[in-house]
Order: structure tokens, then sequence, then C-alpha cells
């Protein structure tokens, strides 16, 4: 326990002197908080109230209401659970298995390595989105882990060509060469020995992932190939373009740009974060 106390103290050292991460932090904790926090303390009422469609913005209402009368914070608050569990699900399923894909082709080489590497090939030659919008529509996506594997299938390529590249270069290392020679398993090797000198670019990789997945299944909702839940940003912004008509009533503007401008924020907060993330994870970039 206290080996992990002093690394996680080591971690925030490097990360709070690095002022773009600094900032990217908080951005990403700011918006886990509202999603786990806010999303409880605020309550969300999806009943229509017509009486009050388009209101201004006000205390009451912070950001307004839709079309519909619903507070627009409050589907915010509650959608932001949603793109969070989608973004981490799908990022961490999309890391899982091209840790997995990259690690066998990397470390059993030979005629392993050329199947894999093809596979691996293909699926980086594939355009990405349009593969996700034919798999959402065939598969029906209606969950969060329907979503995140949907994404998961489409983005775990890059990640295997890194590990695996990774592996090539490691697998002939002294310490793997004295695992094999202890009779030790690939298996133990590449999970013991090998990936944990590979943790600061799975780390960049996976908020790379959650971007990616984030950005992706917002498109995939606006475009009502994939629907999952009402207050999703994705689905308030296919609403606004839909219902609000904001080019001939500009009272619907805030329901269209608020979840626009808080994607765009989580995104440069994953930006940002990811300027000191190497540094904070590699001991060879620190600097006392």
């Amino acid at each position: 326990m206290s080996g992990l106390i002093r690394s996680a103290r080591a971690f925030f050292k490097v990360i709070f002197r690095n002022r773009q991460a600094t900032i990217g932090f908080f951005i990403l904790l700011f918006f886990v908080l509202l999603a786990t926090v806010g999303a409880e303390l605020i309550p969300l009422n999806q009943q229509p109230d017509y009486a009050n469609r388009f209101l201004p913005l006000s205390f009451r209402h912070l950001l307004g209401t839709d079309f519909l009368g619903r507070d627009t914070f409050a589907q915010v608050v509650h959608g932001s659970r949603d793109v969070i569990s989608i973004g981490i699900v799908g990022a961490s399923l999309s890391l899982l298995l091209g840790i997995v894909m990259g690690a066998i082709a990397g470390f059993f080489g030979k005629a392993v390595d050329t199947v894999f590497n093809f596979i691996i090939t293909i699926f980086l030659s594939i355009p990405a989105f349009p593969l996700m919008l034919i798999l959402a529509v065939m598969l029906n996506a209606q969950s969060v882990w329907a979503a995140g594997i949907i994404l998961a299938v489409v983005s775990w390529g890059g990640v295997a060509r890194i590990v695996r590249g990774q592996i090539l270069s490691l697998k002939h290392s002294e310490f793997v060469i004295a695992g094999r020679i202890m009779g030790l398993s690939g298996r133990y090797i590449v999970v013991k020995e090998v990936l944990p000198n590979m943790v600061s670019m799975l780390a960049t990789n996976f908020i790379g992932l959650f971007q990616g997945a984030v950005a992706s299944s917002m498109a995939l909702m606006l475009l009502g190939a994939m629907a999952y839940n009402t207050s999703n940003w994705g689905v308030m912004l296919s609403m606004a373009k839909e219902q609000t008509g904001v080019i001939y009533n500009l009272n619907g503007l805030p329901y269209l740009l608020t979840p626009i401008i808080c994607l765009a924020v989580l995104q440069l907060g994953c930006i940002f974060f990811t300027s000191g993330i190497d540094q904070a994870l590699n001991p060879k970039l620190r600097t006392e």
C-alpha cells in the first residue's frame, strides 16, 4: 500500500509540474465528477412541459430548456454518464484486444506473426467510421457494452501494431532471454516482464482510444445509427438538428451548442493530460 501511495505521489508530482497536464487533469476530473456525483444530485425529468419550451438561461434553468420544455443542463449532466461510460468501455476493450493480438504476433513470431500481422493490417486498412456505422446498424446497439464492443472491434489495430513492434524490440533483451532460460512461460514473460515496460505508451493510447470512442459514439448517435439514451450528448445533437430548427429559432442554440462545447472541452482535456502522461509514468523521463 505504501508503495502504491509513493507511486501516486510521484505521478501527480510530475503531472502538476506540467501546466497543460494539470489543466487536462482537472478538466477530466470535472467530467468524471459530473458523470458520477452530478448525475446523483441533479434530478432528470424527461416528461414534456410544452408551456416551458425554449426558455432562456436562468438560475432555474442554467442552460435553458429544449423543444419539449426539459431542462438542458440536467440532460447534459446525465448524458455525461453515458458518454464517459461508452468511452471507458470502448477504450478498455480496444486496448485489451490490441494488447492480446499484438503480444501473440510479436512474441511467438514466424508463421504466427505473419498471420496475425496480416489480420492487423486488414483492420488498419478498413475505413474505421464506415465500418462502425455498418456494425451499429446491423447489431442495433442499445447499451453501453454493445456500443463499446462495436468501437473496440474497429479500433484495436493501432494498439496491436504498436505492441507488436515493442515486443519485437524487447524480445531479445537480456531479461526476456533470462526468463526463457529459467523456463518461464511466454504468457508470464509478456505480462510480468514486457508489458510493464510499455505502461506509459499504453496509457497514452488508452486516452487516445477514449477520445475516439467518445467522438465516434456521438457521431453514430447523431446519425441515428445507435440510439442508447435520450440524454446522451449525441442524441441531443440529433434531436437539436431534427426538432429545434435553430436556423430559424435562436432560442434553441443552447440545446445545440452545449453538447458540442462539452465534447470539445473533454477532448481538449484528454489532449492536455496526455502531454504529461509519458513523463509521469516513465521513470527515465522524470526530472526532479
